[in-house]
C-alpha cells in the first residue's frame, strides 16, 4: 500500500524549486510504500516503509493530496502549484509552476512503483507517459496546469480520470484529464482568462495558447469556495444517479461548517445540489472527501472542524432518503399531504378541503 504525506524537511528532495536568499522550503511531500504484517493482514508492517519520492514544497498550502492506482495499474498522484496565491511567490519562478512542465509542481504524475528507471531508482517511468524523452518536460508528468487538484478518481466504468481542481477567488472546476493535457492554471481559472498580476478573471481569451483544456463543469464562488472531487456513481441503490459525478464543496465560508453535497452531468456541465433528507436540511459540516466501495456505492467524509483537528470526523453512506411518518416531505413523496408516507384517499380529501 502507498501513502501520500506532508512532512517536515528531513532529507534531500528528489525535486525542488529555486528559492531566493532568505526564503526557505516550508515542508516536503513524501510518497512511501508499505507492506502488510505477515501475521495480520489488517495491520501494516511499520518497519517496511520504502520511500519512493520526496518533493520540496515552497509554501504550506496547495499540496494536492490524492494517490490512486489507475485501470492501467500505474500509480497517479496530484500535486498543487506549491502554495501562496496567483502561482506567484518564492519558489514559483517567472512562469508560475502550473505552466512550467520542467517543474514537478502543479501536475498530475503517473509512475510505476514496481519500476526503477527514475533518477533516484525508487520507482519506474512508464514509457508511454506523454513527455518521456521531451527535454522541455518531466517524464513523470501525466497532465499539467493545475492549481490544487485536491481530490481525483477514476470512473470505474469508463476509466476516465476526473479531478476537482480548487480555484482561487472566482471559479471552481471539474476536469476530465487526458494524457499530456494542459488545464490552464495560472493563465486560466476555469474557462476564464486569469491575470496573475491582479488575481482577477475575465472572458477575453485572446492571446492564450489554443490547446488549453476547459473544465467539464464549473461554478463560481456564489455557490461554494473549494471544490472537493468525488466519484462518478456506478452503484445500484440510487438508479437516478447512474453516470453522474457526485462531489461536494468544502463550505460556503472557511470558518463556518456549511459544506454542500453536489452532483454534475459532465456531458452537459449542469450541476445540482442534493436534497438532504426529505425535509431538505443543511449539512452543517465541512466536506473533506469521498469514498467508494466495491459495489460502487459512495461515502461522504466530513466533519465540524476546519482542519485535521480532534477526533470528530464522520463518514456517511449516501443512500436514498426514506419517508418517515409524521415528517413533512414536500421534496420527497409529492402529494403526501398528511405525512403518512403514502398518497391515498385521505390526501385527496385534504386536497378537496383546501380547494373549497
Amino acid at each position: 500500500l502507498y501513502t501520500y504525506t506532508s512532512e517536515p524537511i528531513e532529507g534531500l528532495a528528489d525535486f525542488s524549486v529555486p528559492m531566493p536568499p532568505g526564503e526557505a522550503i516550508n515542508h516536503q511531500t513524501v510518497i512511501a510504500e508499505w507492506s502488510v504484517d505477515a501475521n495480520n493482514a489488517d495491520r501494516v508492517n511499520a518497519s517496511s516503509r520504502r520511500e519512493l519520492l520526496r518533493i520540496d514544497q515552497p509554501q504550506f498550502n496547495h499540496d494536492g493530496g490524492t494517490i490512486e492506482f489507475g485501470p492501467d495499474g500505474m500509480l497517479y498522484l496530484a500535486l498543487g502549484d506549491g502554495g501562496c496565491a496567483n502561482d506567484q511567490a518564492p519558489g514559483h519562478g517567472e512562469l508560475g509552476n502550473g505552466q512550467n512542465p520542467t517543474n514537478i509542481l502543479g501536475n498530475i504524475l503517473r509512475i510505476d512503483p514496481t519500476g526503477s528507471n527514475s533518477a533516484n531508482g525508487a520507482y519506474g517511468l512508464p514509457a508511454d507517459n506523454p513527455f518521456v524523452g521531451n527535454p522541455n518536460a518531466l517524464d513523470e508528468i501525466y497532465a499539467w496546469g493545475f492549481r490544487n487538484p485536491y481530490r481525483f478518481s477514476f470512473d470505474r466504468a469508463t476509466g476516465d480520470l476526473i479531478v476537482g481542481d480548487v480555484g482561487q477567488d472566482m471559479v471552481e472546476e471539474i476536469d476530465i484529464v487526458v494524457a499530456g493535457g494542459n488545464y490552464g492554471w495560472n493563465i486560466k481559472e476555469g474557462s476564464f482568462h486569469f491575470d496573475p498580476e491582479t488575481g482577477q478573471v475575465h472572458d477575453v481569451l485572446d492571446g492564450l495558447p489554443e490547446d488549453l483544456i476547459d473544465p467539464a463543469a464549473e461554478y463560481d464562488h456564489d455557490d461554494g469556495i473549494t471544490v472537493i472531487g468525488g466519484y462518478v456513481y456506478r452503484g445500484s441503490e440510487i438508479q437516478e444517479l447512474e453516470g453522474l459525478y457526485v462531489f461536494g464543496d468544502f463550505s460556503t465560508q472557511f470558518f463556518v461548517p456549511a459544506g454542500k453535497l453536489l452532483y454534475a452531468d459532465l456531458k452537459t456541465g449542469e450541476i445540482k445540489q442534493f436534497i438532504l433528507g426529505l425535509n431538505d436540511r443543511d449539512l452543517n459540516l465541512f466536506v473533506k472527501g469521498f469514498g467508494q466501495d466495491q459495489d460502487g456505492e459512495l461515502y461522504l467524509l466530513a466533519g465540524p472542524n476546519l482542519g485535521p483537528f480532534r477526533s470528530s470526523g464522520q463518514v456517511y453512506k449516501i443512500v436514498r432518503a426514506e419517508c418517515v411518518p409524521g415528517v413533512p416531505s414536500p421534496q420527497g413523496l409529492w402529494g403526501d399531504l398528511n405525512h403518512d408516507c403514502q398518497v391515498d384517499q385521505a390526501d385527496l380529501d385534504i386536497l378537496m378541503d383546501l380547494l373549497k
